[in-house]
């Protein structure tokens, strides 16, 4: 029998995906920015830094980014939007219709993935079933982040993570806000809040919500920042519920002031 003279087709493809794979993980093991999440505010973010030239990596723990934008309304998958957010929902090139007063609606699935496939474009790296489980803590600031596999941390395996250095780190993690959460807890730092800590969301108040949720979106400590609902419940702020201008302009502001803060 004559032995074969390439490798067979079932190499080749195992071979492209592992090799590409950990090209891409290996080249992003130290970054200007890690973000945890890819909801939309993450993604907007994320779309902002690459564009203006910095090295960006998502995590998001689930198998499909995009946060909490995918099932709309109690699964309604149409998501409703102000029109100081426009400018934003055109830049990614997703179509909306006007719904009267100054609001306007958008369908749910095309929210989520154009705001994947526009981050991606603009050269931010997303690593999807990738849950944070640390940070990197340094000299008085947050350095960066402690990864493993979802999978691995949903069956408390016991498996050591992997680390990811970064110039500065986002929680995008939504309403848990998890990244802040470690930090207040594991590290004992004080955060830029009323009281130190993390102060959880308050009940739905829509006006209000959306306000705070751009407010809120700030550096809490040295090297970490919070935007979306994450920045809203680790100020104190109030739920908004399938509206998503607040959120939208919350990516475009923490890109600006990572920025800034970059130099």
């Amino acid at each position: 029998m004559v032995a074969p003279t390439s490798p067979a087709m079932e190499e080749k493809i195992t071979s492209a995906i592992v090799e590409r794979f950990f090209a891409k993980l290996k080249d992003h093991l130290s970054v200007d920015v890690a973000i945890v999440g890819a909801g939309p505010s993450g993604l907007i973010a994320a779309h902002d830094l690459a564009t203006a030239g910095k090295k960006v990596a998502l995590f998001e723990k689930k198998l499909a980014p995009g946060g909490g934008v995918w099932g709309g309304g109690m699964l309604f998958n149409e998501i409703v939007f102000q029109d100081d957010a426009l400018s934003i929902l055109d830049d990614f090139s997703i179509t909306h219709r006007p719904a009267g007063d100054g609001y306007h609606t958008a369908d749910a699935v095309e929210v989520a993935s154009g705001l994947i496939f526009g981050a991606m474009k603009a050269g931010a790296a997303l690593f999807n079933t990738v849950s944070v489980e640390d940070i990197v803590f340094q000299d008085g600031r947050v350095a960066g982040v402690v990864i493993n596999w979802t999978p691995v941390v949903h069956m408390n395996l016991h498996v050591d993570p992997l680390v990811v250095l970064s110039k500065v780190v986002v929680d995008g993690t939504g309403h848990p806000s998890v990244v802040a959460n470690l930090a207040a807890r594991k590290a004992g730092v004080r955060l830029d809040t009323e009281t130190g800590g993390v102060m959880g969301e308050k009940p739905m108040w829509v006006e209000k919500g959306e306000k705070s949720t751009v407010e809120n979106t700030r550096r809490i400590h040295p090297g970490l920042y919070a935007s979306g609902m994450a920045a809203n419940n680790v100020s104190g702020g109030f739920r908004m519920g399938p509206i998503f201008g607040g959120m939208f302009l919350s990516g475009r502001k923490l890109a600006r002031l990572i920025l800034e803060d970059l130099g």
